[in-house]
């Protein structure tokens, strides 16, 4: 056996200077010294990028991704939304744009523009048709990732918000390391052990990054019966904030099930443009006031 130098930690001793597939290279001041190390920070014209995230599928990130962008533009920001959940890209889906094909303009890629301040790049737009599975090995989507912040015409952009599949892997680290700006990262989780067990990991990734947990969403925090209205604790609920609480970072609020919700998906009508009395939408417009006001300051 041999006995360590306790004058090392374990990332020195076994550090095998592969940085593009080390969680902690981002903070590593040898990797970006090393000709093995990191690519430099993509060339984006962009104020805050903010990462979404969570440990698992089907919490609602995506959900919280296009509305969290129909906000921030609503409030006059010029915003990108950029899809990198590669094998699952619902985003245009959600915005009804999902027959829209990517164009070159000049030497760049132009994005498609939902309004005039609203911006997406998503793989859907590349593939012959929404069946098509993309069946790639993490140094493909690691090219492609990069591409779509380098060689699009997102402009001058106030917010990029990047759309994550769920866990902590290629995707996650990629934007990490190459954003320019990079002001935090959206955990979401739904309230039940079995998916904030998942989203504590990824607060942990976040922090081993050294990046802002900018807060927890709590997505589908009770139901909304679409009978007599009532709320019923589906899936739990406190869940999130019991994170938030754990980790002393910002609980940005829950947002409960709700039958509207899923057809605004459904439908390609983001739910936070369908103003109304809804308790269900004023939930979803206050967690997107409080993170706005997070990032902004």
């Amino acid at each position: 056996m041999t006995k360590k130098d306790p004058g090392k930690t374990t990332t020195d001793e076994e550090c095998k200077s592969e940085c593009s597939s080390c969680a902690t290279a981002t903070t590593c001041s040898s990797a970006k010294g090393a000709p093995a190390g990191l690519p430099p920070k993509a060339n984006v014209d962009v104020r805050h990028v903010i990462m979404v995230l969570s440990g698992k599928g089907g919490v609602g990130k995506s959900t919280v991704s296009v509305n969290l962008a129909y906000a921030l533009s609503n409030h006059g920001f010029k915003v990108g939304l950029l899809d990198l959940d590669m094998h699952g890209p619902n985003i245009p889906k959600m915005l009804g744009i999902e027959d829209h094909k990517l164009a070159m303009m000049g030497e760049k890629i132009e994005p498609v523009h939902v309004t005039g301040m609203l911006s997406v790049i998503s793989m859907a737009f590349l593939l012959p048709d929404t069946n098509t599975p993309i069946i790639w090995r993490g140094p493909m989507k690691m090219a492609a990732i990069q591409q779509f912040l380098t060689e699009v015409n997102w402009g001058n952009l106030d917010y990029l918000v990047v759309d994550l599949p769920p866990g902590t892997g290629d995707e996650a680290l990629t934007i990490a390391q190459l954003s320019p700006n990079l002001s935090g990262a959206v955990i979401v989780t739904t309230p039940q052990d079995v998916a904030t067990l998942d989203a504590r990991k990824s607060v942990k990734f976040i922090q081993k990054l050294e990046i802002p947990v900018l807060g927890i969403i709590e997505n589908m925090s009770g139901m909304v019966c679409p009978h007599c209205g009532e709320e019923i604790d589906l899936f739990g609920k406190g869940g999130g904030k019991k994170i938030a609480e754990e980790f002393n970072i910002p609980f940005l609020g829950s947002i409960p099930l709700d039958i509207e919700m899923r057809k605004a998906g459904d439908e390609g009508r983001p739910f936070i443009i369908r103003r109304g009395e809804s308790p269900t939408w004023a939930s979803v417009d206050k967690v997107m006031e409080t993170l706005i006001k997070v990032v902004e300051g």
